[in-house]
């Protein structure tokens, strides 16, 4: 597989483009149970994949963000960062985040994610990010949006958000 091939950011978290994301033996070689595209329009996510010879159902989430420097991510990031963390629970679940190259949204997305999870800033987690996956490389405008989401994160009591 070449270079851009999905990146195990984490374990058992992914980041891809459109391609490997609507690619049933990908999906199954990975054992994705989660699918979060990061874009607009129609992806073709397999309702099942089978792995194991058993079909698995795949848990998709889907928000349509234009790859747009000046688009409002940041007000999604609560919720992709959740979706993430709630799948993540299950020892058997296996996240995919994707946008059509993953460069900017999805990166971002995963960026926020491990920010949220680690106490990172943004550019130790866009870094940590561009070294599992060469080509990832967050917009100016998601790299702002990524430091207006760390101050939602610093005080950690009462958002609600996470559970």
């Amino acid at each position: 597989m070449p270079n851009t091939s999905p990146a195990e950011i984490i374990p058992r978290l992914y980041l891809s483009d459109l391609a490997d994301a609507e690619n049933r033996t990908v999906l199954g070689d990975l054992c994705i149970t989660h699918v979060l595209s990061m874009m607009p329009g129609f992806v073709d996510i397999p309702s099942h994949t089978s792995h194991t010879g058993k079909p698995t159902p795949i848990h998709r989430v889907q928000i349509p963000i234009e790859d747009n420097p000046f688009a409002e991510l940041a007000a999604h990031l609560p919720s992709s960062t959740a979706f993430i963390r709630e799948a993540l629970r299950d020892p058997e679940a296996r996240v995919l985040v994707h946008c059509v190259q993953g460069i900017s949204r999805s990166a971002s997305v995963v960026c926020a994610f491990l920010m949220a999870l680690y106490g990172w800033s943004p550019g130790k987690a866009v870094a940590f990010v561009k070294a599992k996956r060469w080509i990832a490389e967050p917009n100016f405008g998601f790299v702002a949006q990524l430091h207006e989401y760390e101050k939602t994160l610093q005080p950690r009591s009462g958002t609600g958000h996470a559970r």
